[in-house]
């Protein structure tokens, strides 16, 4: 199944064109034409059930995990489909062998959900989930790497870290993170739930012990498509978060790995046999000069949205540290009115949070997005600010 080809990116996407739609980080958004194909293979499942999910599951999933494992440069037999980022730590967290005392080390800029997750497991474990702080505005990525690498000690059995960070919209050196650890045998986990899409991720060159990603965000697959990939010889120490006819398989396959994570029972696995058609809508309108199209458009919106807020940059212009995300600081403001505000009286749809008790917003910039957008944003960051 193939996408449909057409030149006016704005148009293919299925967003509410009376919105400014510049929240694209959280949720993604799915082209027209790759929609169509998820329904189809949705339509093909309801048509043939039993031969969908039984004769013809293995053969599917398999064609998309190559697929996927050719745009990330590593073989398809590593990687495991779920449905988000966070199911997939979830079920990583829960086979690690962590034992009292045993720290995990991670950033202040992560996720939330992720940050749940760890602290859940050290309360089962005993082990210890350590923040190291990273100053803002960062400078240089081996300022970062050794800021960073002063939270390591001896009781350091993991790192956790993102490789674009959700929070703080900065993308982190994992590649230099990730050799150092191996060095120390250090464990390495990546949270690249922003990266696929954005940039190009290549996972034999970042050399993580394991790394999970999202193909719904900058990818543009359907939403519940993500990825968890193990190197294969951590691959056995991973237990199933579902344990169902994987598990002590009767006609298991070559990879216990897949046989375990793969099989859940009846589930819906369309959007994951989407993606291979989501990589090929972005192959097919050149999305590396989308994806340098819209840096340019985040920062000239970075830009003028410090010099409203009068708050300096979180990064240097120049460094690779953003590409399609930026967040920017905020005067002390009522974050609920602002978000509710821009949305009601501006039409502009954009995360403003609080990220270390500082008051946040972030812009994401997708293919879809143009000036118009921007200056909608602008506008109502001008006008509301000294309201609030």
């Amino acid at each position: 199944m193939k996408t449909r080809v057409s030149t006016n990116i704005k148009q293919l996407f299925q967003l509410d064109p009376d919105i400014h739609f510049l929240n694209h980080g959280s949720f993604g958004a799915c082209p027209k034409p790759v929609f169509d194909v998820y329904q189809e293979w949705q339509r093909e499942l309801e048509k043939r059930p039993v031969e969908f999910l039984d004769r013809k599951f293995k053969s599917n999933m398999q064609v998309s995990r190559e697929a996927l494992g050719a745009y990330l440069n590593c073989s398809g037999e590593d990687l495991v489909y779920f449905t988000n980022p966070t199911t997939a730590i979830n079920m990583l967290a829960r086979s690690l062998d962590l034992n009292p005392g045993d720290q995990i080390l991670t950033s202040d800029h992560e996720y939330g959900a992720m940050d749940r997750t760890w602290n859940y497991i050290c309360g089962l474990s005993g082990a210890e989930y350590i923040h190291q702080p990273i100053p803002i505005p960062v400078s240089t990525h081996e300022d970062f790497v050794d800021s960073f690498w002063q939270g390591v000690t001896p009781r350091t059995k993991i790192i956790f870290i993102s490789h674009i960070t959700s929070q703080t919209a900065l993308e982190f050196p994992v590649k230099e993170i990730c050799r150092r650890a191996r060095e120390q045998g250090i464990l390495t986990i990546i949270d690249g739930a922003h990266a696929p899409g954005q940039i190009k991720v290549d996972l034999s060159d970042i050399g993580a012990d394991f790394y999970t990603g999202a193909c719904h965000k900058w990818l543009c697959a359907p939403k519940g498509s993500a990825f968890l990939y193990a190197r294969r010889e951590h691959q056995h120490r991973l237990d199933p978060l579902v344990v169902s006819w994987g598990y002590q398989a009767e006609q298991p396959g070559p990879s216990q790995f897949i046989d375990y994570h793969e099989w859940q029972g009846t589930r819906d696995i369309s959007a994951f046999l989407t993606v291979p058609s989501a990589i090929q809508f972005q192959e097919d309108h050149q999305w590396e000069s989308v994806r340098v199209q819209a840096n340019q458009l985040v920062r000239q919106a970075r830009s003028a949205l410090n010099a409203l807020s009068g708050k300096p940059p979180l990064s240097p212009e120049d460094q690779g540290w953003f590409r399609q995300m930026a967040a920017v600081g905020l005067p002390e403001v009522d974050i609920a009115a602002l978000k509710s505000r821009l949305y009601t009286e501006y039409k502009v749809e954009v995360p403003v949070y609080y990220w270390n008790k500082r008051p946040m917003l972030r812009v994401s910039i997708q293919g879809y997005n143009n000036e118009t957008d921007v200056q909608a944003l602008l506008d109502g960051i001008g006008n509301l600010l000294p309201e609030l």
